[in-house]
């Protein structure tokens, strides 16, 4: 069991001027855990781990690193005290400095033999070993991550900081430098906070994921939860298409048009929106217990995946997820189902 205790941020604001960048965020990433911290440009991500690392000073709230206060509105611990390692977006590898000084930069113990030992162990573990005497410049930017990753676990850091650090990599080497990365946090005592705006990137990186939304954290937990259960539509939206329906609670039930849909946790009565990710509905040839009747409007291929237009008898239209190997073209009269587990309803206002 880890005997440090990672980060935690308690009803953390800031604001420049006018522009409130963070609203009363609670945040906590434990030893070992990579805690993503997923939205859009301005939502108050980059904020929330300058104010982390040290590099802006807290106006209301409180940070405590490893157990120890780091910041509140009476206490500014510099960033070099905040047992913190960083990596950025674009690396900010030293151009001047060879792979190995550039890791030792960050080394502050031990003597020259046993920092050049700390540097060799760094190296295997980022799977950069032959790369010791290689400048910055000579590298791919897969490689320059891995050099930035070693560089931040050299001073053994409590917490580390990872600002959109794979952007900048195409999809296939990002997956791999991603995996990488990965293995080597979980394997070390380090609380991770990851910031992305790529949706999928979160929900295959995070043990947790928090969404932010104009400053405000208004969803954590683990990532399945996350997804399946948004708690609000605009969180829903946040991963992607969804369908939106209405309806009324009746007896636990709501029904709908696409069937009857079960809701115990809802009052009788109550109007309710009900939200249906694409790939909850299933498409068959054939009718099956509970299926609803509808017809394809419009079929289109995205790589592995079919996204496909139904209409209902009502009219109402929903966009569907299939196998791009399934044959379905427009016209196609089907049946679909509903996978009661992966549908969110949520009481409308009253």
């Amino acid at each position: 069991m880890s005997t440090r205790a990672g980060l935690t941020v308690t009803q953390v604001s800031h604001a420049y001027g006018k522009f409130v960048a963070a609203r009363q965020i609670d945040l906590v990433a434990r030893p070992g855990e990579v805690h993503c911290l997923l939205g859009p440009s301005g939502s108050g991500k980059s904020t929330l781990l300058r104010l982390i690392a040290g590099l802006e000073t807290l106006q209301q709230g409180h940070i405590e690193i490893d157990g120890t206060e780091v910041a509140s509105p009476t206490v500014h611990l510099s960033p070099e005290q905040r047992s913190v390692g960083f990596v950025f977006q674009d690396y900010a590898l030293f151009p001047h400095l060879d792979v190995r000084r550039n890791i030792a930069f960050g080394m502050s113990r031990g003597s020259a033999d046993q920092q050049r030992q700390r540097v060799r162990d760094l190296l295997d573990r980022v799977g950069m070993t032959d790369y010791e005497s290689a400048m910055p410049h000579t590298l791919s930017g897969g490689q320059q991550q891995r050099i930035a990753l070693a560089r931040a676990l050299a001073s053994e850091p409590a917490v580390m900081l990872l600002d959109e650090p794979f952007s900048g990599l195409d999809a296939r080497l990002r997956r791999d430098v991603r995996q990488t990365t990965l293995d080597i946090l979980h394997a070390t005592d380090v609380a991770t906070l990851m910031v992305t705006h790529d949706p999928q990137e979160a929900l295959a990186t995070g043990d947790v994921v928090s969404v932010i939304q104009a400053g405000r954290i208004v969803q954590t937990g683990p990532p399945a939860e996350v997804y399946q259960r948004s708690a609000s539509r605009a969180i829903a939206e946040v991963f992607g298409p969804i369908n939106r329906l209405t309806g009324e609670v009746q007896d636990g039930t709501v029904a709908s048009c696409c069937g009857p849909l079960a809701a115990p946790h809802l009052t009788h009565g109550s109007a309710v929106e009900v939200l249906l990710r694409p790939e909850a509905i299933a498409l068959s040839k054939q009718p099956a217990t509970d299926s609803v009747p509808a017809r394809i409007s419009s079929v289109s291929i995205e790589g592995a995946t079919l996204r496909i237009t139904v209409t209902l008898p009502e009219g109402v239209e929903l966009e569907v997820y299939d196998l791009a190997r399934r044959h379905w073209q427009a016209g196609d009269d089907v049946f679909l189902t509903l996978d009661d587990a992966t549908v969110i309803i949520h009481p409308l206002p009253a």
